[in-house]
C-alpha cells in the first residue's frame, strides 16, 4: 500500500455536515453529507457535474446498513429523485473529478465496477434493483478509470464506508494464522486492519443455539446474513466459508463460527495454544 493524504473542508464549520474530500495530487474529489442537508447543498458545484454516488442509511430490520450506487450525468437530479423515491438513505457521498473530467461512459464503467465489487465483498447488501454491465472504453480511459477507481476505494474507509473491501492477504509476521474450535467445527483467520478476516474453507456449526437468537440479535442477523448470501454455504452437515471474509471483531468471527456469544480474544489461538488476548498483551508490552 502507498501512503496518500487527504484535505478535508468541513463547508458549513459543522464536523456531521457538508465535507468536501481531496486526495492530494489526485483528481478524486468526494462530496458527503446527511441527507438532511440536501436542500442546503444542491446548489454546490460538484452535484452540477457528472459522477457517481452512494446512499447509506439504515435496514429495513434495523441491523446494519443498506447501500445503492448510481450515476448521474449530472449528479444533482439523480438525489433529487432519490429524495422523494427511496427511504432508506440518511447519508450520500458522490465523486466528481476536479475539472469536470468524467463524462457518462466514465461514471457508467465506474458504477458497474463499485456494484461489482460490493457483490463479491458481501459486506453491505445493496438496494440496487439492477447491475449495470460495462460500458466499452477505449483502452486509454478504461486505463484512467481503473486509476480514479483505486483513488476512490482508498477514500471510502476513511469516509466510513468499507462496503467495497475484500479480506486483505495475511501478512505472516504481523498477523499469524489464528484457530478457532469447538463443536466438531474447525476455522481459521487473521487479524487485520478491517477487524477479524476468516479464511474460505474454514468450518461453522449447522445450527446457533437459541439464546444467540434470542439475546444476541446482532451476531445472529450476522450469521443469518452470511447464509443467505452464500458468504456460508451448508457441505457434509457443516457450514463452510465459501471466501475470505472479514469481520468486524473476532468475537463476531468467533461467535459465527460456534452458534453462540463467543469472546474472540479466548477462543482464537495460536499454533502454540496461545490465546490472541495473550498475543496482544504480549505485543502491547513487547
Amino acid at each position: 500500500m502507498i501512503p496518500f493524504s487527504l484535505r478535508i473542508f468541513v463547508a458549513d464549520g459543522d464536523p456531521d455536515g457538508l465535507r468536501i474530500v481531496d486526495r492530494f495530487n489526485a483528481s478524486a474529489r468526494a462530496v458527503v453529507f446527511p441527507r438532511a442537508l440536501l436542500p442546503q447543498v444542491k446548489t454546490r458545484p460538484e452535484l452540477q457535474q457528472t459522477g457517481v454516488y452512494l446512499l447509506l442509511g439504515p435496514r429495513p430490520d434495523g441491523e446494519g446498513e443498506l447501500l445503492y450506487v448510481g450515476e448521474g450525468d449530472p449528479i444533482l437530479p439523480r438525489l433529487q429523485d432519490h429524495q422523494s423515491k427511496k427511504d432508506f438513505w440518511t447519508r450520500a457521498i458522490g465523486f466528481v473529478a476536479v475539472g469536470g473530467l468524467l463524462n457518462k461512459a466514465h461514471v457508467q464503467f465506474l458504477e458497474a465496477r463499485l456494484v461489482a465489487l460490493a457483490r463479491a465483498a458481501k459486506r453491505v447488501p445493496l438496494d440496487n434493483g439492477n447491475f449495470p454491465g460495462e460500458p466499452t472504453l477505449s483502452e486509454a480511459d478504461r486505463a484512467d478509470m481503473e486509476v480514479f477507481l483505486s483513488h476512490m476505494l482508498g477514500m471510502l474507509p476513511v469516509l466510513g464506508v468499507h462496503a467495497f473491501e475484500s479480506a486483505p492477504a495475511v501478512a505472516a509476521k504481523a498477523s499469524p494464522l489464528l484457530s478457532c474450535k469447538g463443536k466438531g467445527v474447525l476455522a481459521s483467520g487473521y487479524e487485520a486492519s478491517q477487524g477479524f478476516v476468516v479464511k474460505a474453507g474454514s468450518q461453522a456449526v449447522p445450527e446457533s443455539v437459541p439464546s444467540m437468537q434470542q439475546h444476541v440479535r446482532g451476531m445472529f442477523d450476522v450469521r443469518q446474513d452470511l447464509i443467505s448470501n452464500g458468504v456460508l454455504a451448508l457441505a457434509d452437515g457443516l457450514y463452510r466459508f465459501t471466501q475470505d471474509y472479514s469481520f468486524t471483531s473476532p468475537s463476531t468471527a468467533a461467535a459465527v463460527v460456534l452458534g453462540r456469544p463467543a469472546n474472540g480474544r479466548i477462543e482464537w489461538k495460536d499454533a502454540q495454544g496461545r490465546t490472541l488476548k495473550s498475543l496482544q498483551e504480549a505485543e502491547a508490552g513487547a
